[in-house]
C-alpha cells in the first residue's frame, strides 16, 4: 500500500475527477455542495473549496449563484483529455520503466497473462 503524500485538496480534486469520468456526474449535473462533500469526505469545507475551485480555473465547472456549481457543457471531455496528457506524461513513464525492469510485455498485460503468475 503505497502513501499519498500529496496536499488534501489534490486528493479531493482527484476523487472528485474520477466522479465525473466514471460518469457519475456529466455535463450539466450539479455537484455535491461544498459542505456535503466536505462531511462525505471528512475534510475541512474550505478544503473543499480549494478542490473545487481548481475546476473553477481549468473551467470544467461553473458556478450558479444560489444554485450550486455544475460541470460545465464539454467538461468531462476536457477533463478527460487532460488526465489523458497527465497520465501519459507523468505516470505512465515509470510504469513502463517498472515493466521494463521486471520483465513485463504489453502482450502479457492485454492477454492477461501478467497476472496469473
Amino acid at each position: 500500500m503505497s502513501e499519498d503524500f500529496r496536499p488534501v485538496y489534490l486528493r479531493l480534486r482527484d476523487s472528485i475527477a474520477a466522479a465525473i469520468l466514471d460518469g457519475r456526474y456529466g455535463d450539466g449535473d450539479m455537484l455535491p455542495s461544498v459542505r456535503v462533500f466536505a462531511a462525505e469526505q471528512g475534510a475541512n469545507p474550505l478544503t473543499v473549496a480549494k478542490a473545487y475551485q481548481s475546476f473553477q480555473d481549468e473551467g470544467l465547472v461553473s458556478v450558479r449563484r444560489g444554485v450550486g456549481m455544475f460541470v460545465t457543457p464539454g467538461g468531462a471531455q476536457r477533463l478527460r483529455a487532460m488526465e489523458r496528457k497527465r497520465f501519459l506524461r507523468d505516470v505512465w513513464p515509470p510504469v513502463a520503466a517498472q515493466m521494463r525492469r521486471v520483465g513485463i510485455t504489453l502482450d502479457e498485460l492485454t492477454a492477461g497473462d501478467a497476472l496469473r503468475d
